[in-house]
Parts: structure tokens; sequence; C-alpha cells
């Protein structure tokens, strides 16, 4: 019987599909761990960042290094790290836009195009970090092996081994965050944490040393490449910790999926209309994710609102009236709020101006009929948030904040712009006590044609007076001056030029005196 005949002749079996492995799935240890990425802090602690955007950064870091850049496809890239197509373009959205808490972009894309029309993929570069910069050390090797969410665990585990900071399983809950569902946004708590910690340590990148750590605490320790080969997954459905029905009051299970999140697959004919496809995939998504921007026109499908907890303290004061300013008026609140704290401005500095502008908004009236009449959230950005002062940074509304005294610089512009104006009523005064001179009397008609004058030229220049001295002279002028020296002062150079060199409470008594004597005489 040859070998044919005996296959045909056996019984047919079940063959179970095991699960795709991913890259370093069975891979032995390597001496040194391979190459090593240099990955952002903020990225790693950033609840507006998915998890899957530091997957994505460290594979784009990685693929960087080379001196083309990273030209690899999305498509790629979700191959290279084991995720799917719509995962990695998620996470490279958060990594291409600018931040809404510090404003920064983490992956610079450059998009190419052929001579002849047909598209390349396109070149991308990370983010140029700074020296103050808190960064930690991930090994590529763990982006291909590790699901984000994991992958995200280690990376918290290993700045703190390297910073030598104890760790606690729920400090590690706390740093971890729901993306998706009811509970976007919020932290996954200890128990989801002991059981990723669990999953962790099983495949072999890091080691939990039981209570062994800082006041009974877990230690434990990071390795560049998993201490064992990671076991197979059975073939039987993985067990989900952190989705639909992991626990008993973790939700319901999911029977079909939603089609609504998928990209409706729509072919037009030669000679479509652009306009017409457009609405009819719009029309496809369904009204429930149409929300109208601040402009009042037009859909907003981005992201969900995401604030971090710095700037929900800043907007404690005007807690209030959030709930009626638009998705894009808040994000931009959050940016100058982002902006103004990472450079230099306190947390109680930015609270304490809003707290005290708010309170003047209110004390005339409530808060809602001025709402009616402007924006709230154009007056938090226009006017609750900017500095004013001087040009020095610490002053605050005129005063130093540091100190609580009155700012120097603006005490020295008020009381420059006091004298200033004192000045200018002292010569009006002044000029208004004047006698006026009589017109003189007319006097014979011009001739026909007047005879040639012969002048200098050029004009013999204006008589500028007496030089005037600077302030600290003035001061001992004035405080030497005797009666006939104002006197004298005003018969030589007249009554403006002897109150801006004496003052006006020194020549008035003079000017008056002197136009007295002259209506006697006259």
């Amino acid at each position: 019987m040859t070998a044919a005949v005996a296959y045909a002749a056996a019984p047919a079996a079940a063959v179970p599909c095991p699960e795709t492995p991913r890259a370093s799935t069975g891979a032995r240890p390597r001496t040194g761990g391979g190459l090593r990425v240099r990955v952002p802090l903020r990225l790693v602690v950033g609840a507006q960042y998915r998890d899957a955007a530091l997957s994505v950064y460290i594979k784009i870091a990685a693929l960087a290094m080379r001196p083309e850049g990273c030209t690899a496809k999305v498509s790629v890239l979700a191959e290279y790290l084991g995720l799917s197509k719509s995962v990695v373009e998620r996470g490279l959205k958060d990594l291409s836009h600018p931040d809404e808490v510090d404003g920064l972009v983490e992956v610079v894309t450059t998009r190419r195009t052929l001579r002849g029309g047909r598209g390349q993929s396109a070149h991308r570069v990370v983010r140029k970090a700074t020296e103050a910069e808190h960064f930690v050390w991930v090994p590529v090797r763990a982006a291909d092996a590790l699901s984000p969410r994991l992958l995200r665990l280690y990376a918290l585990i290993a700045y703190a081994e390297a910073r030598n900071v104890p760790l606690a399983v729920g400090d590690l809950g706390g740093m971890l965050y729901h993306h998706t569902g009811t509970k976007a946004g919020q932290h996954l708590g200890d128990r989801q944490a002991a059981r990723l910690i669990e999953e962790l340590g099983s495949t072999g990148w890091i080691t939990v040393h039981a209570r062994q750590g800082l006041q009974g605490r877990h230690a434990y320790e990071t390795h560049r490449h998993p201490i064992h080969p990671a076991a197979q997954a059975p073939a039987a459905a993985p067990v989900i910790h952190d989705g639909s029905g992991a626990v008993s009051a973790g939700g319901s299970l999911a029977s079909r999926e939603d089609q609504r999140t998928d990209r409706p697959v729509k072919r037009a004919g030669v000679g479509g209309s652009i306009r017409r496809r457009r609405d009819a995939g719009s029309s496809a998504r369904g009204h429930s994710e149409k929300r109208s921007n601040s402009n009042g026109g037009g859909t907003y499908r981005g992201p969900g609102l995401q604030l971090s907890p710095r700037v929900w303290q800043v907007l404690e004061p005007v807690r209030p009236e959030l709930p009626s300013i638009s998705p894009y008026l808040m994000r931009r609140i959050g940016q100058e709020i982002g902006r103004q704290l990472s450079a230099g401005v306190g947390m109680e500095r930015l609270t304490t101006r809003l707290l005290t502008r708010y309170s003047r908004l209110t004390a005339h009236g409530p808060a809602a009929e001025r709402a009616r009449r402007g924006d709230v959230g154009r007056w938090i950005l226009g006017a609750g948030l900017p500095r004013h002062g001087c040009r020095l940074d610490s002053c605050e509304d005129g005063v130093t904040w540091a100190t609580r005294e009155r700012c120097h610089l603006c005490a020295n512009i008020a009381a420059a712009a006091a004298e200033a104006e004192a000045e200018r009523l002292a010569a009006e005064e002044a000029r208004a006590r004047q006698p006026a001179v009589a017109a003189p009397p007319p006097g014979p008609p011009a001739p026909s044609r007047p005879p040639t004058t012969w002048l200098p030229w050029p004009p013999p220049p204006p008589d500028p007076g007496p030089a005037l001295p600077d302030g600290d002279e003035r001061e001992q002028l004035r405080a030497a001056a005797t009666p006939e020296a104002v006197r004298q002062a005003l018969a030589v150079h007249g009554a403006p030029t002897a109150i801006r060199l004496y003052g006006h409470a020194l020549v008035l008594p003079h000017l008056t005196k002197h136009h007295d004597e002259g209506t006697t005489a006259s």
C-alpha cells in the first residue's frame, strides 16, 4: 500500500486552526537583547495616546535609524507588529497630529509621489527629544512580541526600575487607561493591573519577585529579551481581561459586528460625482457621529474629548460653564493651558487668575446672562487665561506673583504717566493765564510790486532755548530755587520753560503776581 492510499484510507480528523503567532513567538534569548529605542516618557504615561501608539512609535523609530529613514507602509508596520491595519492607523493618527495637551507632533510624515503621479509610501521620522526630557529605553523586540497594553506596562516598569522607584499594583493600574467604550478615559484599576502583570510575567519579559520590595511590595525586574520562550496560544478562544465579558459584571458578549464601525465599500462608475460619493459615505455612517463645530456648520468626526487632570484642575472655577462650550473650543482651551504650564506658569497661578477674572465677570449679574451675550469658551481663551501686566513674566495684573507686592516696573510706568499728565495740565493752565496780545493796526496797502528782498540761505535754526537738566539735576535745581531765580527764568525764557525747569508749584505764584502787577499798571 502506497503512502497516498494509506493517507486516503485514514479517517478524517478535525485539525484545530491555531492562532497566528507573533514575530517573536518561540524565539530564543539573544545575548545583548538587540536594538533599543529611546521613547519619550510622555508617550508612556500620557492618557491622550492609545496603547497602540507606543508600539507604532517604537517600530517607526527603529526603522527611521536607517539612512533612508522609515518608508514602510501601514500594512507593513501592521504585519511587523502583529496588529490590524486599522489599529496601526489609529495609533499613527495620535502620533502625527499635534498633541492636545502640549501641542507636540511625535512622528513627522512626508507624503511622496513619483514623477508620473503614482504614489509612494510615506517617509516618516520621529521628533528629536530635548536633553531635559524624561525617557525610557524599550527593546524593539518587545514591540513585536507584546500586545500594545502589555508593552505599555513593560515600559512603565522599566522606567520605574531605572529610576529606582518602588511600585505597587495600584500605581500601575492608575497609569493605564480605558480608551474605548463607556469607561474611556478611566483607570483600569488594581484588579485588571494584577492580571496584566501576571500575563506579562508569563511571557518572560519581566520577573516578579513577590513581597521582596519596599514595605512588602512586589519587586519587578525587566529583561531586554524573554528569559524563556513564549508559550504557544491554545486553540481555544483567548482569555481577554479588558474586553466585553471578561467577568460576570464586565458586560455582554457581542454576537455580531457593528456595521457602522466598518468603512463603507461603494464603487462608483466613470463620471460619478465626488459630492455624491461623499454624501453616500456620510449617510452610511449614520447621524449619530455628526457633531457641530464652533462655526455652526460642518461635522466633526475626530477623536473624543480627553483632557488631562491638570487641565480639569485649572478649569475648576468655571466648571458650571463647561457643558455649554463646544468640543473644538475645549481642545483649544486645553492646548492653551498645556502651553502655559509647559512654559513654567504654575497651576496655582493659572487657577487663581481664572478664578479672579471669573468672579469679576459674575459680580454684576449671573453668568448665564453674560453667556447669552457672548461665548464663555471664547472669553476663557481671550480674557480668562492670558496674562495681564508689564513685560516682566513675574508680573500678574500689576502685582509680583511671588511676593504679592506692587510690581516696581508698573509703579514706575504709572508715576511717569502721572507726571507727564501733570506737566501737560500745568502748561495748558499757564497758557490760559497769559494776557491776550492785541492785534497790530492795519498798515498801508501793499504795493503792486514789492521790492526784491535778499534773505540769507539757509535760514538760521531757531533758538532751542536752555538745555533742560535730567531728573536728578532737576530735583536739585528745584530744591535750591529762590524767588529771584524763578522770576529771572520767567523774564528770560518765558513761562513754559520756567515751568519745565522749576515746576508748577514754584512758578505759578510768581506768574500770578506778575500778571496782577501788569493789570494794575495798565
